[in-house]
């Protein structure tokens, strides 16, 4: 096996662990206790910074900047982290930053698109399979679930939550948990409806979708009583034993921000 590839105006730590197979393109910055898996690509002036671990397949693009320490004031300079699955993209001017304490990092999975100038603040947890468009940006501690894309100049309040298979239109300001398989637009943003297309497109049946559709009526269009009168009347209906619609109700009840409708 031979050594990366790496430019002769790249500044590699010699305490990093690149894989052999790794590309280090021109003017790229890599710190000392960086991990790459194999067939990661950076192509120019990309920097990887703090106690960082990608996977393999991971690819970045020009002014990237990953592993910078949390923009947190509470963050007091000890090492924290940054775990990236494998596959991901990261396009040009990317910023992702590490955990605000030890024991929690931030955390990205695999099989992402992030498009140009998109942020994920400290201590965020991102799923697998999520397309962020340009300058999409999520402030601390957010967590965003499996097959989600976020639409251009959208920004997430701290702590907010965006569900599995939920779409979030441009320009959209997130202030409270987005529930999955919805989609969500507005400055403040409302639920609009269900995201059917994407659910089409990833192979739920007729039945998932009309258990969604019934459960969906009864959270976000009815709107008589209470959301826990609502919750109680879906989980005694038929629909409440499908298993997305379950996933539903459990997001709307373990939510603390509240579920934007």
């Amino acid at each position: 096996m031979g050594a990366p590839m790496i430019h002769p105006t790249a500044i590699i730590s010699p305490k990093a662990n690149l894989d052999p197979s790794v590309q280090v393109g021109p003017y790229c910055v890599i710190g000392d206790h960086v991990t790459l898996g194999a067939n990661c690509v950076l192509h120019s002036h990309v920097v990887i910074q703090g106690t960082t671990t990608a996977g393999h397949d991971n690819e970045f693009f020009p002014f990237a900047c990953i592993g910078g320490k949390a923009q947190d004031l509470k963050y007091k300079g000890e090492p924290t982290y940054l775990e990236i699955g494998n596959n991901n993209v990261f396009r040009e001017s990317c910023t992702i930053n590490r955990g605000t304490f030890a024991d929690l990092p931030t955390r990205i999975g695999s099989n992402n698109l992030f498009l140009a100038y998109i942020h994920i603040a400290h201590d965020c947890q991102v799923g697998s399979h999520t397309i962020f468009s340009n300058n999409a940006t999520l402030a601390g501690h957010c967590t965003v679930e499996d097959h989600v894309i976020i639409s251009g100049l959208t920004a997430a309040h701290q702590f907010t939550r965006i569900g599995a298979h939920a779409m979030v239109s441009g320009c959209s300001r997130i202030t409270q948990d987005v529930a999955p398989f919805t989609i969500v637009e507005g400055n403040p943003a409302s639920t609009r409806g269900l995201n059917l297309v994407g659910l089409k497109r990833r192979g739920f049946s007729d039945d998932q979708i009309r258990a969604l559709r019934t459960a969906y009526k009864k959270l976000f269009l009815k709107k008589l009583g209470t959301l826990d009168e609502a919750l109680a009347e879906l989980e005694a209906d038929a629909a409440g034993a499908d298993p997305n619609v379950a996933k539903l109700i459990d997001f709307i009840r373990t939510s603390e921000r509240g579920v934007l409708r």
